[in-house]
């Protein structure tokens, strides 16, 4: 299921590369949801990124860290429902993480974003939540860092770079992935939640 996302993505985020009609039709643009009814772009913009470095960062972060709960919830549910879930985290992730964005721009018609960064911000906390001491290695610091310190840090500066505004970058989309991946763990295995809390007791 990871390599299925991950192959359609980068074919075409690849096309769009080339082709700048297509990635105009497939971007987020809420003002395009709401005015124009084009309701398909709340899911087609996961499947196109700004440049390469875009595209390998989010895909190299699904492949590795999607690829591992997938392993695992073949193990704890079946190969069916380990799919069935990652599916709905991945999708229901990714159009959970518009949410925000399209409740704070409807009506900018100037408001444009794309890429996948909210749906692998979904694995990613669903991950962290799942097994929270598993070591996290950010790029260019080799230095492990235990999940669950990482999730909190990581929730803190998508907060506070939002907060700061003109990055250029949907934070507001991260966060929205990641409340979700949490959320969707809780809704399967419940006795998660307490796991983590009991990290921190």
């Amino acid at each position: 299921m990871i390599l299925f996302f991950l192959i359609l993505t980068a074919i075409i985020s690849w096309q769009a590369f080339q082709n700048q009609a297509l990635l105009s039709k497939l971007l987020l643009e809420p003002y395009a949801v709401k005015h124009r009814g084009e309701f398909y772009r709340l899911l087609s913009h996961m499947l196109v990124h700004a440049d390469f470095t875009h595209l390998a960062f989010n895909m190299m972060t699904l492949y590795f860290i999607g690829s591992y709960l997938e392993q695992i919830w073949q193990l704890q549910f079946g190969v069916s429902n380990a799919r069935i879930y990652l599916l709905l985290l991945y999708v229901v992730g990714g159009l959970s993480a518009t949410l925000w964005p399209m409740m704070r721009n409807q009506d900018n018609p100037s408001y444009r974003s794309l890429g996948a960064s909210g749906a692998v911000s979904a694995i990613l906390f669903a991950f962290i939540l799942w097994d929270p001491t598993q070591a996290l290695y950010l790029m260019f610091i080799p230095i492990p860092i235990p999940a669950y310190i990482f999730g909190p840090l990581y929730l803190a500066f998508e907060y506070y770079s939002l907060r700061k505004g003109k990055t250029g970058i949907a934070h507001d989309a991260h966060i929205g992935g990641a409340v979700f991946g949490v959320l969707f763990v809780l809704l399967i295995a419940p006795e998660k939640g307490m796991q983590f809390v009991h990290l921190f007791l």
